[in-house]
């Protein structure tokens, strides 16, 4: 099934138009939504954090509670519906977590591989390395996620459209 990645601004529509089972919110706490209508709170996983790779005073890091709560809310999502994942502009945290969910449902792919499929369907997409490091860690893949996203390059666009991710590679 698919995950589809978007800034905060197309939440709304993709909801009604998409019909999402699950939705990850990633924004800084200032920022933080309440669940939208037409997702369960029990479907809504909201992660406070700011866009940051380095801790920085007033401003909420990536932290590996993160990754971790990421993992066990995705394995709740059954693949029968759409997953939403959405930061403030759909091209850094939230393509770093649909990399890591990628990752994790596809454990014989190969990381760089899940990567430049995300570039291809991407071209402003640029994960938030932090969270991927801690992704790569705690999965034990032992660097490959990280090189993967560096492979994929910089990215200079400041606002991402909406994109459809496999949730599994080969």
């Amino acid at each position: 099934m698919t995950l589809i990645i978007c800034g905060l601004s197309e939440v709304p529509r993709l909801i009604e138009a998409r019909r999402p089972s699950h939705l990850v919110t990633l924004l800084d706490p200032a920022s933080m939504i309440d669940t939208p209508a037409g997702v369960g709170a029990e479907r809504h996983l909201r992660l406070a954090v700011n866009d940051i790779v380095v801790p920085t005073e007033g401003l909420v890091a990536p932290t590996a509670r993160l990754v971790e709560d990421l993992l066990a809310f995705g394995a709740d999502w059954d693949e029968t519906a759409p997953m939403l994942i959405h930061c403030w502009a759909g091209i850094s945290r939230s393509t770093a977590c649909a990399f890591i969910l990628a990752c994790e449902r596809s454990p014989e792919a190969d990381e760089r591989a899940i990567a430049l499929a995300m570039r291809q369907a991407a071209p402003h997409a640029f994960p938030n390395r932090r969270i991927v490091a801690l992704a790569d860690d705690m999965m034990n893949r032992r660097g490959r996620m990280l090189d993967a996203v560096e492979a994929m390059g910089t990215s200079t666009v400041l606002f991402g459209n909406p994109f459809d991710f496999a949730a599994r590679h080969r």
